[in-house]
């Protein structure tokens, strides 16, 4: 089954980052890189996006 995939807009909702924060943490290595969906378009993997957020939970004691 085809993972689903979010556009920018879509991504800052669900992690509550700035496009800006998003491209920094992008080139620090600490945000997943998005894959090519268009000649000028962008999109982030729904998995990795889950991973990330989970990744950022503290763990519960």
């Amino acid at each position: 089954m085809p993972s689903q995939v979010y556009r920018r807009p879509a991504v800052e909702e669900m992690t509550g980052l700035s496009r800006s924060s998003i491209y920094d943490m992008m080139a620090r290595g600490e945000f997943p890189k998005p894959v090519k969906i268009g000649r000028r378009a962008v999109a982030w993997r729904e998995g990795d996006i889950v991973a990330w957020l989970n990744a950022r939970q503290p763990a519960a004691a």
